[in-house]
């Protein structure tokens, strides 16, 4: 009985320990499951904040414009320009009637060369003819009155001498003569007068040229244009020489001095070049265009030039600074003027505004407002403005448009 009473205990002490063990396992298995839940929980919201992470980056960088940039081109000093100019006769003058009358004849047409002096119509006046009779026939009387009132005027002073007549009735005489004197030299003047309108029937070239228009035929009113507009009968031009005006840009106008070659080019006269001279400019820059209208004379004795003709004029002026060269798809037009973007600091764009010289036709020159080293944005967006940021990527040439060829 006392062996049993022994193991009673020892029993009751395996059992409890059996169940710390259980506990403790309990326990294992639900730090376990919890950890297990929470690498669950931790597994799923990792992926998600960095997607939002990455969605966020993805959004800012989308965000900042990515635009191609180029460096403007050195182009070569500039020794001659080339301008656009009209070509004038040196001579050109319209030519009217200066008496009434009807056209009888004309003896030129459009084209004809002519010589100073040369006939070139005839008008018929037959009321200025009558006139002109008429006012002979006054004459003659005038004359007879002049004649009549001299031998009274000297009978009348004869007979003074021997107290015949009175002091009076000779003055009266003598100023009568004086008189008719006056009367037949208005009659004379007149005379005169429809005479050198007579004159005007005959139409005379004034230089020699060429007959650029005829504007009458055989028959027409002609009319002096003595309260009516007056009608132009022909248009004459002088061609042996010519001038060609042109208006230089204000920043050439110091180099655009009287002597200085200047030569013209035209379409139809592909690879040759007709020399002139620049002869006189204005003296003065026009506020409306900011140029300085220039005269320049070319001598054109087989008339090849045509006067009203468009040309190309080529100036040669001294060696200057090189200009820099940017394509025409840079360029930004706003209310603030013309301007170009370019990225400053490598991220951040900016305005600048510039000074075209000339449209080179996919390229520009540019006198001022950039630097050789700028990074020019090409084809920026319209909401670019300065202090943005930016992305800047090497242009390509299809998006400069421009191709390889260098600057003119």
């Amino acid at each position: 009985m006392a062996e049993t009473g022994k193991t009673e205990p020892s029993h009751g002490r395996e059992a409890s320990s059996q169940g710390a063990a259980r506990s403790h396992r309990g326990v294992l298995i639900a730090i376990v499951a919890l950890l297990v839940v929470a690498a669950i929980i931790v597994a799923g919201i990792e992926p998600r904040r960095k997607a939002r992470a990455a969605l966020v980056q993805e959004t800012h960088e989308l965000a900042i414009p990515t635009v191609a940039v180029v460096h403007p081109k050195l182009g070569a000093p500039r020794t001659e320009i080339v301008l656009p100019g009209d070509i004038q006769a040196f001579i050109d003058s319209p030519i009217y009637a200066r008496t009434n009358g009807y056209l009888k004849q004309w003896y030129v047409d459009i084209g004809a060369h002519v010589k100073a002096g040369q006939l070139l119509a005839t008008i018929e006046t037959p009321e200025l003819d009558q006139q002109l009779d008429q006012a002979r026939a006054d004459l003659n009387t005038a004359e007879a009155n002049y004649r009549l009132a001299q031998i009274t005027a000297d009978r009348y002073q004869d007979l003074l001498k021997t107290d015949s007549v009175s002091k009076q009735d000779v003055d009266n005489a003598v100023g009568d003569f004086q008189a008719k004197k006056a009367m037949v030299a208005s009659a004379q003047y007149n005379v005169k007068r429809l005479e050198e309108l007579q004159s005007f029937e005959k139409i005379y070239a004034p230089f020699d040229g060429v007959i650029t228009a005829r504007n009458t035929d055989v028959g027409h009113l002609i009319n002096s244009g003595a309260g009516v507009p007056a009608t132009e009968l022909f248009h004459i031009a002088a061609i042996k020489k010519l001038r060609v005006y042109v208006n230089v840009p204000q920043q050439y106008s110091q180099s655009a001095r009287p002597g200085m070659s200047a030569d013209l080019t035209l379409q139809e006269f592909p690879g040759h070049r007709f020399h002139g001279v620049l002869v006189r400019t204005a003296r003065a820059i026009d506020l409306a265009s900011r140029t300085l209208l220039i005269e320049v004379d070319v001598d054109n004795p087989t008339g090849e030039l045509l006067p009203g003709a468009y040309a190309e004029v080529h100036l040669k002026i001294p060696p200057g600074s090189p200009y820099l060269i940017v394509p025409v798809s840079a360029l930004i037009f706003r209310s603030a003027g013309l301007q170009v973007g370019i990225v400053r600091n490598g991220d951040r764009a900016e305005l600048v505004p510039i000074t075209v010289n000339r449209d080179l036709g996919n390229e520009v020159e540019v006198n001022s407002g950039l630097a050789a080293n700028d990074s020019v944005i090409i084809n920026p967006p319209d909401s670019l403005i300065t202090g943005e940021a930016v992305r800047p990527v090497a242009a390509t040439e299809q998006e400069t448009g421009t191709g390889s060829g260098e600057g003119q």
